[in-house]
């Protein structure tokens, strides 16, 4: 089996992948970027393809070829809610307009800065294990087309997404690293790419709608007539026929008549907090593989692009001091926590108490509350409502009152949590106290919802 030996081995070429493996080679570190697909199927990814309001990419690739080759719309203002009981309608505007880009096109670039900046890309790859001494994690077994190769490295940056191998492989035991990870918090998404003969009436919003299964389907317009449309439920419910459930959802839309299916794609995502430590000596997670991830829309690529640099920053200084100890990379760690980290660790918890809930309750709050109060509160809070509407809103609450009393109580722990997380430990030393005082806000949630421990 031959060897190859390489600074640091990238596991895996989405947007994590990449900007770990450009960041490492913009510093002049020798890497390779081990891609399990083949070079014209790279950058084939399943996602919503929507950015939300304004997102900044780290400043390793040009951001603005990216933006102008991907983003095929840049125009999105509103987040569109349908309910499908009352088939009511409730828009809510962004402060800043978001995406939706071309996901296979945004992959493909991605590959190409990478590639541009010096990255040694190896297509057709499949890891297969990892080599670890003493604890630290020196490189990884792969294979090509059944030919065997070693590649070692001072550094692994794993990928390799949402169900990575390499965690199954390496022996967290010795270290911090995240280990209360089961294929309950994740959920099963599926969709496709679909073109339509008229422009649709929403091409300024991202859509979404409720599934029985506490998912969603959501429906993004790349451009005027072509769309995204796809859905998801999570794996701590009962499965849902995804395809059949989309499939009768778009033929009920008028807009849909004659439409033609231009792609299609299965995915698994993180529904969870970011992994408490994603860190172990010679090893970071990023992306998907550490669920730096919206646990509530599974929204995840501009996370996805801080960590993969972060990641990667903390590997440089670590080889260059001759350290990639656990402590050496910890502060990967603590700028994800303190960063949107505690954001995704909040609607966590509204994630958990919503679990509670069957669909119809939830969406019946959501009907029964006034569309300016619903904006409002999510904006500046009751405070901003006027005596008039606060009247109509507990008029048309009436009969949820203990159930927004209880969302009310979660909100003040979401709160706490992010406090929490403002305060993640600067090194490992304080890691199990810092664990400990988070355990008790999510203790406090589940007491409050009812549900059952996720973690």
């Amino acid at each position: 089996m031959p060897t190859e030996s390489f600074d640091v081995v990238v596991v895996g070429g989405g947007t994590a992948g990449t900007f770990a493996a450009s960041t490492v080679a913009d510093a002049g570190l020798d890497v390779v970027l081990l891609e399990r697909k083949s070079e014209s199927n790279a950058g084939h990814i399943a996602c919503g393809d929507a950015i939300k309001g304004k997102s900044t990419f780290p400043d390793v690739i040009d951001r603005e070829y990216l933006k102008d080759e991907s983003f095929t719309n840049e125009n999105i203002q509103y987040a569109r809610f349908e309910n499908p009981q009352t088939e009511e309608t409730l828009e809510i505007p962004f402060e800043e307009a978001g995406a939706v880009v071309d996901r296979r096109r945004y992959g493909e670039v991605l590959l190409e800065e990478s590639e541009r900046l010096g990255v040694d890309i190896r297509y057709n790859q499949v890891v297969q294990d990892v080599i670890q001494e003493k604890g630290q994690v020196k490189g990884v077994h792969s294979s090509q087309n059944g030919d065997q190769t070693t590649f070692e490295a001072e550094m692994v940056i794993d990928a390799a997404g949402a169900m990575s191998i390499l965690q199954d492989q390496v022996d967290f035991s010795e270290s911090t690293f995240d280990t209360k990870v089961h294929f309950q918090q994740f959920c099963s998404a599926y969709r496709e790419v679909i073109e339509v003969e008229d422009p649709v009436e929403y091409d300024d919003s991202i859509v979404f709608m409720p599934t029985a299964e506490l998912g969603y389907l959501w429906y993004f317009p790349r451009t005027e007539t072509m769309i995204n449309a796809g859905l998801g439920f999570q794996m701590n419910k009962p499965p849902m026929k995804l395809v059949d459930h989309l499939k009768k959802d778009v033929r009920s839309r008028s807009e849909f008549e004659n439409a033609k299916v231009i792609d299609k794609l299965g995915a698994a995502l993180p529904t969870r907090r970011p992994y408490d430590s994603a860190v172990a000596p010679g090893y970071a997670a990023v992306g998907d593989a550490a669920a730096p991830v919206n646990p509530a829309t599974g929204g995840g690529i501009p996370g996805a692009a801080k960590a993969g640099h972060w990641a990667a920053e903390a590997a440089i200084k670590g080889i260059e001091n001759g350290d990639v100890s656990e402590d050496a990379l910890w502060e990967y760690n603590r700028k994800v926590m303190t960063d949107f980290g505690k954001r995704f660790a909040a609607i966590d918890l509204y994630n958990i108490w919503a679990g509670t809930h069957n669909v119809d309750e939830l969406t019946g709050i959501v009907t029964a509350l006034p569309g300016q109060a619903l904006i409002d509160a999510l904006g500046k809070g009751a405070a901003g409502m006027s005596l008039g509407l606060k009247l109509d809103t507990l008029r048309r609450t009436f009969g949820h009152w203990k159930t927004l009393f209880g969302l009310y109580r979660v909100h003040q722990q979401a709160l706490k949590l992010k406090a929490v997380y403002d305060d993640y430990p600067r090194d490992p030393d304080g890691f199990e106290d810092w664990r400990a005082r988070r355990d008790e806000i999510y203790d406090t949630v589940y007491e409050i919802s009812g549900a059952d421990p996720k973690y």
